[in-house]
């Protein structure tokens, strides 16, 4: 198990009695990002969730040889950090403080942060082009700024295993392509491994080294992406008109037709 960053084995997860993943398995070396992709409804959230341990599921979830199920919440928060596609932010916190809660769980009991927790959240501030906001309460920023407060404080935990649910949904352009080459240079230069839900197949190809096409919650395709996002399974999972090509390094790019 150790030799992987994450493998999933067997998952299913229901709500309410109802199931909505079923039998998913995968596995992904430690620095690899996975893109969990399909239509509305296929359980691409649940299924980030149930990996983040935030919902009860039959399986087992290992990152980085550690069954995730048997943890201590303050063991599993060191080793995974969770941002939702919607984060409820305390609004009359500041931003500094906000991103400083991701520091918690490596400070003992009662402990309150040190130098080193306070440069890991000013450095991480910086990087998400925060630090003029560092004094701002939460309830002043707009929809895309909160969505960058959330993942420093993710980041600011240093995990081993980044989850994001649909992370660029409230970015322009220039800061979805900004929070997602931060994200990749992380997985590159630090032991973080990443998964993520989007819904641009495009942007997936372009950042993710597999694709898990999930429908009707369960495993419809999985691999690389120019063996995952084909013309044919598109039309087929999502009832799209589309075109697939290649750009210049061998990665899909997804256009819609219009209708005639």
């Amino acid at each position: 198990m150790s030799a992987d960053g994450l493998v999933l084995s067997g998952v299913d997860v229901a709500l309410d009695r109802t199931p909505i993943v079923h039998a998913v398995s995968c596995s992904l070396a430690p620095g690899g990002w996975l893109a969990l992709i399909g239509p509305n409804g296929a359980g691409k959230s649940t299924l980030l969730r149930a990996v983040a341990g935030l919902l009860p599921h039959r399986g087992t979830v290992h990152v980085h040889g550690t069954d995730v199920g048997r943890l201590p919440t303050r063991d599993r928060a060191r080793l995974i950090a969770y941002v939702p596609q919607t984060p409820v932010l305390p609004p009359d916190m500041t931003v500094r403080d906000y991103v400083l809660l991701g520091r918690t769980p490596h400070l003992g009991y009662l402990a309150t942060p040190g130098e080193r927790d306070r440069a890991t959240a000013a450095r991480t501030l910086a990087d998400l082009d925060l630090a003029h906001y560092a004094d701002r309460r939460l309830a002043a920023l707009s929809g895309g700024e909160r969505q960058r407060a959330a993942l420093a404080r993710a980041l600011a935990q240093e995990p081993r295993l980044l989850l994001l649910d649909e992370p660029t949904s409230a970015l322009d352009l220039g800061h979805q392509q900004h929070v997602l080459d931060l994200v990749d240079t992380l997985r590159r230069t630090q032991p973080l491994t990443v998964v993520t839900t989007l819904h641009d197949l495009t942007t997936a190809a372009q950042y993710a080294d597999h694709l898990l096409l999930l429908h009707q919650g369960r495993t419809e395709a999985a691999g690389p992406p120019a063996d995952v996002i084909t013309q044919a399974l598109i039309a087929r999972v999502y009832q799209a008109r589309v075109t697939v090509t290649p750009d210049p390094d061998g990665r899909p790019v997804v256009t819609p037709l219009r209708g005639r």
